[in-house]
């Protein structure tokens, strides 16, 4: 099943293509979806079909910028019903964690991870569509989208550490200057925010109102949980930890998790997966995000996979995905080939 995202991710979109000299209902029908679905903020529509709309409309208009220009449209309501209860999270860290963790509630195709150390944190965003696709102009609104965000959670001048990027920069880096802060990183290793002051308050926040963050808890409560069981989720951590240490064993990771492989298996099975299955999914998610990152080799995302060698991971890719990872990589950077 191909992840979607809301429509309301498209918000804008009309106004900001007809500015630019496009017609959107054309470019919207090339990439198979329909413009009376954007009337329809939470409609679901596939997720590639946005981000392919991104990169053509960015082509045709000669606007690099052209997702960051669509961020500039987005409201707090874009991530939908979550938007209630980022209002009453108390501080900008339990904000960013609520995002990431109900991620698939606004947009199935992204991927959030917040992490700390030596008092910095980092936002670090990806895509996952299961297919190759274009996702430049798709990730620099997700980091501008985000960046807007917290700067309505914190206020209006406040900038990050770093805005970072994974792809190499635009020829003209005014736009992205102007709209995301002096510190631009690209070819990056990751994509997304370094920032600081993770417990600073919520501005949108009202302490005094009690009820209010009680009826945000039943909005959440309402929200399709986390779709990934605990146990598959720590098997997954652990499996993205030791599959570089080519240590990714059943019983290396239920030693891990201070369990029998026997009770690792029963408890699997319980949940109707299998240690195979998930490393494999894992595996298949992590080729994705490291195929878009130039700086990697195929020999380096071999590595990365746990593979003794570069041509048995190009056997697994094309049985997973029907092509090579190099002709994946092409396709995803827009330049084709087979």
């Amino acid at each position: 099943m191909r992840p979607c995202a809301r429509c309301a991710s498209l918000h804008g979109y009309v106004g900001l293509a007809g500015s630019v000299g496009l017609e959107p209902a054309r470019l919207l029908e090339r990439v198979g979806l329909d413009a009376a679905d954007l009337a329809v903020p939470d409609r679901w529509v596939p997720a590639a079909a946005v981000a392919r709309l991104l990169e053509l409309s960015a082509a045709e208009s000669g606007r690099e910028d052209f997702g960051l220009q669509l961020a500039q449209a987005r409201r707090l309501s874009t991530v939908g019903a979550v938007s209630v209860v980022l209002r009453q999270e108390p501080d900008l860290r339990s904000a960013l964690r609520l995002l990431a963790r109900y991620e698939h509630s606004y947009n199935q195709a992204l991927r959030c991870t917040l992490t700390e150390a030596d008092g910095a944190a980092t936002m670090a965003m990806w895509l996952e569509f299961g297919e190759p696709v274009p996702a430049r102009q798709a990730l620099e609104l997700a980091v501008a989208a985000l960046l807007g965000l917290v700067r309505r959670l914190r206020y209006p001048q406040w900038q990050p550490r770093a805005v970072c990027f994974t792809h190499p920069p635009p020829a003209d880096l005014t736009v992205h200057r102007d709209l995301l802060g002096p510190v631009l990183r690209f070819d990056h290793e990751f994509t997304g925010l370094v920032l600081t002051d993770l417990d600073s308050p919520n501005a949108l926040a009202d302490p005094d109102d009690p009820l209010l963050r009680t009826y945000s808890q039943r909005i959440l409560r309402s929200l399709p949980p986390p779709p990934t069981p605990d146990l598959v989720n720590r098997v997954r951590e652990l499996a993205q930890v030791l599959l570089p240490l080519r240590r990714c064993t059943m019983p290396q990771v239920a030693r891990a998790l201070g369990v029998s492989t026997r009770t690792l298996h029963r408890n699997l099975d319980a949940r109707q997966q299998s240690f195979a299955a998930i490393v494999d999914d894992t595996r298949a998610a992590l080729a994705e995000h490291y195929l878009a990152v130039d700086r990697y080799t195929i020999s380096d995302v071999a590595d990365l996979l746990g593979f003794a060698a570069a041509s048995a991971f190009s056997r697994w890719f094309r049985r997973r995905f029907g092509t090579s990872p190099g002709a994946w990589r092409r396709a995803a950077s827009g330049q084709g080939g087979s």
